[in-house]
């Protein structure tokens, strides 16, 4: 296995890979496991050293964001008590940069879903069209390109129990076949110019555009909110009873924490269940 020296480097590789913003980590024996491209990574924390193998480290600390100066975004997102608070306890959480394909899908197959059942539909699809790996006893599976995807046919799809989902996969993936620099254009684009081009694509709306932009494109103004943060939001910052829209939420937070909102989402998200016991 291979060493990486987080010296200077705060991480956290549990709270990361566990915290809902990706869907393909396993935890075995005390190491993670995720299938990338042609090989699985098998990774483990253990004090300031990562034990890894499968990637390069360039592409070890490109996924993970290790080049990123994490203190100074938390630094500049810590604007009161309660994100200050957020930020303590999950000191090192980063927020990756996926591949931006199956992030998109993930995400389509996110909608109206809890983790468990995401994690199911993205191993369904995987198992169904992508590749076998094996690592250490255990098969993984790549997930398949778009140019796959793209020639199966909806009801095809629809056994990978993803329900109405099924269409919006079939056509953003014939959209994305049609289109391979897709990805690349919506990167070069501002946000707001992001967003409204991501969302030509089938299923996805605001909250599904925002969190790919998030985790596939580094666009930390992007501010998925879901009932969780919509609750933080409107008890412990804006002191109201009317649940706010989607639009005044994100526009609130972008406002409130500026340019890296999004990684105030997320550390907001990393406490949610304890600031929620403690009653609005």
């Amino acid at each position: 296995m291979q060493i990486f020296s987080l010296k200077n480097i705060p991480f956290q590789l549990d709270r990361t890979v566990s915290c809902g913003q990706a869907f393909r980590w396993r935890e075995y024996d005390g190491f993670w496991y995720a299938p990338f491209a042609d090989r699985v990574w098998k990774i483990r924390q253990e004090g300031d050293i990562l034990w890894y193998e499968g990637p390069t480290e360039d592409k070890l600390v490109g996924y993970f964001g290790l080049d990123i100066p994490l203190d100074c975004i938390l630094d500049d997102i810590d604007k009161d008590p309660l994100i200050h608070a957020a930020i303590e306890q999950c000191r090192g959480l980063r927020i990756i940069r996926q591949d931006p394909w199956e992030c998109l899908v993930s995400y389509i197959c996110a909608t109206c879903a809890n983790i468990p059942g995401i994690m199911l539909r993205i191993e369904n699809i995987s198992m169904k069209y992508g590749r076998n790996l094996e690592l250490d006893g255990q098969v993984f599976h790549t997930f398949p390109d778009a140019e796959i995807l793209c020639k199966e046919d909806i009801c095809a799809v629809r056994a990978c129990k993803v329900g109405y989902r099924d269409a919006y996969i079939c056509k953003a993936a014939e959209m994305a076949a049609n289109n391979p620099f897709w990805a690349e254009e919506i990167r070069k684009l501002p946000y707001h110019e992001a967003k409204e081009k991501l969302m030509t694509f089938p299923g996805v709306g605001p909250k599904v555009a925002d969190c790919v932009l998030l985790f596939a494109f580094e666009k930390y103004e992007a501010f998925p909110v879901d009932v969780w943060i919509e609750r933080i939001l409107r008890t412990k910052y804006l002191g109201g009873s009317r649940k706010l829209s989607y639009k005044q939420a994100g526009e609130f937070a972008r406002d409130h924490f500026g340019q890296y909102a999004g990684y105030a989402q997320e550390y907001l998200f990393g406490i949610r269940e304890e600031i929620s016991s403690k009653g609005e």
